[in-house]
């Protein structure tokens, strides 16, 4: 018999709070994870701190996480080659709209989630390291593979010949970016990046031929110098600030595509709590201003410039190219690393929100991590 735990968000704005939850039953084509590790990601702060503003249909209690590791203890009709007992990392999409936000989602000890978003990982890697990369991986498809985002070719995705063009992602230290690098050089194409310069042998190893510092003033005017000879397939825009130099540097180089992973504001600067407010009154105004400017001015240039919405290769041959077809046999052999560094800051379900807190006030290249004991989900 299991026993399943979550932390609940119970309205718009509140705490996380750690109470008993309904043990999933995985639905056909699902697999019942037994949660070792999870991660937290911006994508719960912004919940927390907006309450319905970006998702609106979310009907209270739910429980948020995207990010989990774990074993996988039952197996629905129709999930594909998964047995009991596989050690895998998971992308949890309950959030998503149409989907079951207590079943599906990952800050609870037992979690339902789709066996095509889901990858047998090496029996060498911890569940902390592996739970780094569902969200990020995902996103990070999404922008680069999707028809909607840069179109990308990737049908020899880990085994594909060497191409002349480039693909610019702006933010390379990012957790989007670091495996954007890896999946854009995976299906051939060079990779230009930026990041802090502490950060550059790293995007050197992971795959970029050359990485520029974000805070050099001249740091665009030496993007499109070093992608000059080539086309640039696409530019990937993470984090925010990202949209305005990316499109820079499309005008310059002819590059027809942005995919953007993040807004052009930052939705950490409000209080978190209902009703207007001047700081969130401010933030709505930039952001449509911001938004409107740049699509008027991509528009003028006739460049795509588009938001990526993760979850979107859940029902794309992309996603099957990814996490079936890619993923597991990356990280066996060691072409894809798992990234960013996990960094565990706390085990139970009441560290959670400890975390999210955390990553609120700002965290560099590493994942903020949560493991789980084996012996608490057990009955």
């Amino acid at each position: 018999m299991r026993d399943n735990t979550a932390a609940w968000i119970d309205s718009p704005y509140a705490d996380l709070t750690i109470r008993d939850a309904p043990v999933p039953t995985p639905k056909p084509g699902q697999i019942l994870v037994q949660v070792r590790a999870l991660a937290v990601n911006p994508l719960d702060a912004i919940i927390q701190s907006n309450g319905s503003m970006m998702y609106g249909w979310l009907q209270y209690p739910v429980i948020l996480g995207e990010d989990v590791a774990g074993i996988v203890v039952e197996v629905g009709k129709d999930a594909g080659a998964f047995q009991i007992g596989d050690r895998v990392t998971a992308y949890a999409i309950g959030l998503e709209k149409g989907r079951d936000p207590v079943a599906e989602s990952g800050f609870q000890a037992y979690v339902a989630v789709d066996a095509n978003l889901a990858a047998v990982i090496p029996n060498g890697m911890a569940f902390a390291e592996a739970a780094v990369l569902p969200l990020a991986v995902s996103t990070a498809a999404a922008g680069l593979f999707e028809t909607a985002q840069l179109g990308l070719d990737h049908a020899h995705l880990g085994n594909a010949a060497p191409r002349d063009e480039v693909v610019v992602v702006w933010g390379g230290a990012t957790a989007v970016g670091g495996n954007a690098i890896q999946l854009a050089r995976a299906a051939g194409y060079r990779v230009i990046t930026t990041a802090s310069a502490r950060n550059h042998e790293r995007m050197r190893r992971l795959g970029a031929e050359a990485v520029f510092d974000y805070h050099d003033q001249d740091v665009t005017d030496r993007i499109i110098k070093a992608a000059q000879g080539s086309a640039v397939a696409g530019i990937l825009a993470i984090a925010v600030g990202s949209a305005a130099p990316s499109l820079r540097i499309a005008r310059a180089t002819g590059a027809k595509k942005i995919a953007m992973a993040s807004p052009p504001v930052s939705f950490y600067e409000q209080p978190r709590r209902g009703g207007l407010s001047l700081a969130r009154i401010r933030l709505l105004l930039r952001l449509g201003t911001r938004t409107a400017l740049l699509q008027a001015r991509s528009r003028v240039r006739n460049i795509r410039a588009s938001f990526i919405w993760g979850s979107a290769i859940a029902t794309s041959p992309v996603g099957a190219a990814i996490w079936k077809d890619y993923l597991p046999q990356a990280l066996t052999s060691g072409r894809h690393s798992a990234y960013p560094d996990a960094h565990v800051v706390g085990d139970g379900l009441p560290a959670v929100q400890g975390a999210v807190d955390a990553l609120r006030r700002g965290v560099s290249a590493q994942k903020l991590i949560i493991t789980l004991d084996a012996t608490s989900t057990d009955a």
